[in-house]
């Protein structure tokens, strides 16, 4: 790929909406200019389910739709075998096995770029190891490499901050564009909500919650019903890490970890009224994480909601149980 100047396509699904900033920001300062899919749409998805293995959760599908959309757009996709991001911990693994099942099913597929990343025993290794060889795929290295590098981090560091400040962009999407709708700076007063509206805790994978079309603008509902949403990225490391230490195991799961680490701290907020858990059907970790938030909100008699999506789920049931759980938190309050 060397001298020449390459459409990457990056899928607007699953970590995307976790490291895209760092991503788009690596490539484009290596020289290579970076294509995401649009946002996911009935299109998408429905070409993701057509492609995909019916037993794969919602979002991995969505991916499927989102990789299909660039395929014939692109010189390359980007689709890293995400292992480990951090020491100790693992991702689900699905996402270990995506470039394998994209090269499957994508009739023609383009060339996949499917750099490894594995940071569980030597993070700092392991990430040098990753960044070299994303650059190594485009024919370049040394200290352009590293610039790249410093640069993607400058960016993602400054993006992070935003997300715990409350910042809505940076919440919901990782590119400067319009904002979504749906996710509101935590904890300062929106639109027509009242002083005491109330505090509503909205866990789950940021690729459900941040996507709007699949995550059914969650956040946005809870808004326009009265409430004010805090999410798992409104909170600091410290923060969901202090509050994993409840467990009396270690979750080896890198997001199942943050979501209950995010969970277990709401719980433990006064003016937090409830919880509501957004989960895919089908995805493992989430089937025990879920489960365990669940006895521990009940054991502290914080209200918690869970709300399972698959391709299948209506929206008009979703709005009614959103709904009753609302207006039983506000009954609650009243009592």
């Amino acid at each position: 790929m060397k001298n020449k100047k390459w459409l990457l396509g990056v899928p607007r699904a699953l970590f995307y909406y976790y490291y895209g900033p760092w991503w788009e920001t690596f490539f484009q300062a290596l020289g290579v200019e970076v294509v995401v899919s649009p946002p996911t749409s009935k299109e998408i998805m429905d070409l993701g389910v057509s492609l995909a293995v019916a037993e794969a959760c919602l979002p991995v599908k969505v991916y499927y739709g989102h990789a299909a959309w660039l395929a014939g757009q692109v010189d390359a996709l980007f689709v890293p075998r995400l292992v480990s991001v951090e020491k100790k911990s693992f991702i689900c693994p699905k996402l270990m096995g995506l470039p394998d099942m994209l090269r499957a099913a994508l009739k023609p597929c383009p060339p996949i770029i499917d750099t490894t990343v594995n940071l569980a025993r030597q993070p700092e290794e392991g990430l040098t190891a990753a960044v070299q060889g994303m650059a190594r795929a485009f024919g370049i290295k040394g200290s352009r490499v590293d610039l790249a590098m410093a640069a993607a981090e400058a960016r993602y560091h400054a993006w992070l901050v935003g997300q715990q400040q409350g910042d809505s962009m940076a919440a919901a999407d990782c590119r400067e564009e319009e904002p979504a709708s749906g996710v509101y700076r935590y904890g300062s007063s929106q639109g027509k909500e009242s002083r005491d509206a109330l505090q509503i805790g909205v866990i789950g994978h940021g690729y459900l919650i941040y996507d709007q079309y699949l995550g059914m603008d969650i956040p946005g509902k809870v808004k326009r019903l009265g409430g004010k949403v805090i999410l798992p990225e409104n909170l600091t490391t410290l923060q969901v890490e202090t509050a994993c230490r409840q467990l009396p195991k270690r979750l080896y799961w890198t997001l199942g970890r943050k979501i209950m680490g995010a969970a277990l701290h709401l719980m433990e907020q006064e003016n937090v009224a409830g919880l509501i858990h957004l989960t895919a059907f089908g995805c493992g970790p989430d089937s025990l994480v879920g489960d365990l938030a669940e006895r521990y909100a009940r054991r502290r008699g914080k209200p918690f909601l869970l709300l399972t999506l698959d391709e299948h789920t209506g929206e008009a049931g979703l709005n009614t149980r959103l709904e009753a759980f609302m207006d039983m938190l506000y009954r609650r309050r009243s009592a």
